[in-house]
C-alpha cells in the first residue's frame, strides 16, 4: 500500500489494509481492481493500494473465512474474481472498526493541544 505525499506511517496503514477492503465489500462485491480504485476514490488518492498488498490481504481473508471468491466478467468484457464479505466478515469488520475507533479517538487525545 502506497500513500502520498510521504510514506513513514506505512507500518499503520498496512495494519488497516484488511478492514478497509472489509468495508469496501459491505456494499457489495467486487474485483480486485474495484476494491482498490474504490478505496483510492474514498481518500481522495492518499491511500494507493498496490497490487503487492492488495491480493495477499485479500487471500489471506478468503482463508480466514472473511471473504469468498467467485470468478465472473467484467465490465470491461474480461474474467475476474469477484470477492464478497461473508457473515464472519461482517463480525470481524464490526470488531476492527470497534477497534479503529478507540485507538483514533486515543490518538485524538494524544494529539490535541
Amino acid at each position: 500500500m502506497r500513500r502520498r505525499p510521504r510514506d513513514a506511517d506505512g507500518d499503520l496503514l498496512a495494519g488497516t489494509l484488511d478492514m478497509m477492503v472489509l468495508r469496501t465489500l459491505a456494499a457489495g462485491p467486487l474485483h480486485g481492481f474495484a476494491i482498490a480504485l474504490t478505496i483510492a476514490t474514498r481518500s481522495a488518492d492518499v491511500i494507493l493500494v498496490e497490487e503487492g498488498s492488495l491480493y495477499p490481504a485479500l487471500h489471506r481473508l478468503e482463508l480466514d473465512g472473511a471473504i469468498s471468491a467467485k470468478w465472473g466478467v467484467s465490465d470491461n468484457n474480461r474474467k475476474a474474481k469477484y470477492y464478497s464479505l461473508t457473515v464472519r466478515g461482517k463480525k470481524l469488520l464490526a470488531s476492527e472498526e470497534d477497534s479503529w475507533a478507540r485507538l483514533s479517538a486515543a490518538v485524538q487525545r494524544v494529539l490535541a493541544r
